[in-house]
């Protein structure tokens, strides 16, 4: 089973998707730790290496790339990335989106980060567009078509073990009759 997890920065996908993956005892797959684990290795901080990106596209399809092989050749997985839907498009059975209120996102990771909740949510924010141009730009993606997921959830209204819970139901209750009339997502190569 191949499951995605996408969203915005702080809208909860890397504790989602790892209780996910606990629930289902599948591998997961981060690319937010993998963003991080890039910039720090050239020193960078994850917003300095996210402009850095605006520069240089090889730094996003470079990371597109290991999370697109990923989703190609793995399988019993959690992937979570905020493209991750669309790296995955033809092998995810389930595709999921997470969202928050940009104020309630700068607050979670003002307490991860130990930043100030303000200035966190603008660093947030310079970075979701930074990412949204670049995505249409390289892949013609609009971040904020949400038609190629199965479940969209506002993480802001529930506990992350509700938001599981919600998850858990619509995988284990899933309809493989209802995939009929279906329009698959169609990728070019560009990752």
């Amino acid at each position: 089973m191949l499951l995605t997890v996408s969203g915005p920065p702080g809208s909860g996908k890397s504790t989602t998707a790892a209780l996910l993956a606990d629930r289902f005892e599948l591998e997961h797959v981060s690319g937010g730790d993998i963003f991080r684990e890039l910039a720090d290795e050239r020193g960078y901080t994850p917003l300095e290496f996210n402009k850095l990106a605006e520069e240089n596209e090889e730094i996003d399809r470079d990371l597109d790339r290991r999370l697109r092989k990923t989703a190609v050749d793995g399988d019993d997985l959690v992937l979570e990335s905020r493209l991750a839907g669309w790296l995955a498009a033809e092998q995810a059975d389930f595709r999921f989106w997470l969202d928050a209120p940009a104020s309630v996102r700068g607050e979670r990771i003002a307490d991860r980060e130990g930043k100030d909740p303000a200035r966190a949510t603008e660093e947030t924010m310079a970075r979701e567009a930074s990412e949204a141009s670049r995505y249409e730009a390289y892949y013609g993606i609009d971040i904020h078509d949400l038609t190629i997921y199965d479940l969209s959830v506002n993480t802001a209204r529930w506990r992350p073990d509700a938001v599981l819970d919600m998850l858990v139901t619509a995988v284990e209750e899933y309809d493989p009759a209802g995939d009929e009339g279906q329009v698959p997502v169609e990728l070019d190569d560009g990752f």
